[in-house]
């Protein structure tokens, strides 16, 4: 009796799990919507920018890059930092950096300091992002952990291309002659409603057991990345000067330093930035490496078909905008019948999104060969529907298969392991698929270039699919 009582009595004292309710899972998926839209919403603004700001094409690339690459270095020890200090707080801080780091891109007066805007706007980024999968992992469970998920999937897949979408109606507005600064100052209102909606709704958690920020690794990793991506999203434009390769040469070395560091930390008991441990996880192993290929490829179409509906066939930015309206639109329908698909019939839902997927890229490339430069809106809705389907069968799911293993208490560093890797493949999917059809152009013309880079990644698109009948059948 007595110890049955007291037992009562302890489980009476242990606090509830903090609950996610619907108004605060609205607020964390608008904090995760902000950046994504963000890192999209400036690639048909940067004809206007390179005209207003006098900037050349190398300078016009660092306002993508320059956001890109401290986005993905600082992601993790967002995370941990999170972590450690409360996620809700460090949800709060962030949304409000990037609220007036938004406000300095906005009236930035010179590509310079834009520049300088957009790394700092990355960071607050950082700060931001890691903590919205940390808390919907900490704060939700069972079914409506499941529901969350596939939300933030689709919340994730929309965001990047409303974001383009987004960029190409504001700049055409010109809103008080604001031209291409509204589509950051456009942050700044939805921050503030943000903030106050968090304030209310946000659960606080944080790690039970917090360790301190790994200062080796936090080091390391950002060395390795930026040793990657600086030299690969800036060389072409550059002209390859020696930096670049010295830097490409530096990349396996750094990154073999950051795995030995890591390691070493693991196995003494301490928690390391990324723990090996953790990428131990099957689930987390496969579903990271298929997020890379369908990241560079999702990026750089974006930024190939961009620049070619404007600067080939000639389509302003709002026309340029909505020929991906319909890969939205599907995009968004298709993946809310994700969670019931997958509950039926487990992760081959992945398999045929890639199949679908390469059907739309397959559709999209005929439409490009045959039609140009008449290639619009119409000649594009069949592949971007199609395309914009099968994706919506392949990211939301993934991220939920890559946290499904993770234990809530290291929610931050797997969300943050997780968004850098999406985050460095979409900035390599700019560098990679982006240089490769600027340097078609001038030997094989706009239409050629395009058709071969769509190729090229239907190649990509090809490796997902396959990757995916590597994964579990099932998600726990």
């Amino acid at each position: 009796m007595t110890e049955t009582g007291t037992l009562d009595r302890s489980t009476a004292r242990s606090p509830a799990p903090p609950a996610l309710g619907s108004l605060g899972l609205f607020t964390v998926l608008l904090g995760a919507a902000l950046p994504l839209i963000d890192f999209f919403i400036v690639n048909v603004a940067l004809p206007t920018m390179g005209r207003d700001l006098h900037a050349s094409e190398a300078v016009l690339e660092l306002v993508i890059a320059g956001y890109g690459v401290s986005y993905a270095v600082l992601l993790v020890l967002g995370g941990r930092l999170g972590d450690l200090f409360g996620r809700r707080r460090l949800f709060l801080a962030g949304m409000a950096a990037f609220g007036l780091t938004s406000l300095a891109c906005g009236l930035a007066p010179t590509a310079w300091t834009l520049v300088a805007a957009r790394v700092a706007q990355g960071a607050a980024a950082a700060a931001m992002l890691p903590q919205v999968l940390a808390t919907i992992q900490s704060a939700t469970a069972g079914q409506r952990r499941a529901k969350a998920m596939g939300l933030y999937g689709a919340t994730a897949g929309l965001s990047m291309v409303a974001g383009q979408i987004l960029g190409g109606v504001l700049v055409a507005a010109d809103i008080a002659g604001s031209g291409w600064r509204s589509v950051f100052l456009v942050n700044v209102p939805v921050v503030i409603l943000g903030l106050v909606l968090a304030a209310r709704a946000v659960p606080e958690t944080r790690s039970p057991n917090p360790e301190p920020v790994d200062g080796p690794g936090t080091v390391l990793l950002a060395v390795s990345l930026l040793a990657l991506l600086a030299p690969l999203t800036e060389g072409r434009a550059a002209g390859w000067p020696l930096w670049t390769w010295l830097s490409l040469v530096l990349f396996p070395f750094a990154a073999a330093a950051f795995y030995a560091v890591e390691r070493r930390a693991d196995r003494q008991g301490r928690t390391p930035l990324v723990p090996p441990s953790l990428l131990a996880l099957p689930s987390l192993r496969r579903g990271l490496v298929m997020v890379v290929p369908f990241s560079i490829g999702f990026s750089g179409f974006m930024f190939v078909i961009a620049v070619a509906l404007q600067e080939g066939a000639g389509l302003g930015p709002v026309r340029a905008g909505l020929a991906l309206a319909p890969m939205a639109v599907v995009f968004f329908v298709v993946s809310l019948c994700g969670p019931r698909l997958v509950a039926r019939y487990g992760t081959r839902v992945v398999t045929v999104g890639g199949l679908i997927q390469t059907v739309g890229v397959a559709l999209i490339a005929l439409a490009a060969w045959r039609s140009w430069p008449g290639l619009g809106v119409a000649e594009l809705l069949p592949g971007v529907a199609v395309a914009g389907a099968g994706q919506a069968l392949q990211l939301p799911i993934l991220f939920r298969i890559i946290l499904s293993e993770v234990p809530p208490d290291r929610g931050g560093v797997g969300s943050g392991v997780m968004i850098t890797t999406q985050q460095s493949a979409l900035a390599l999917g700019v560098a990679t698929l982006g240089s490769l059809f600027l340097a078609l152009i001038p030997g094989m013309g706009m239409r050629d270039a395009l058709v071969i880079t769509l190729l090229v990644q239907l190649a990509g698109v090809a490796l997902t699919t396959a990757l995916s009948l590597r994964l579990p059948r099932t998600i726990s």
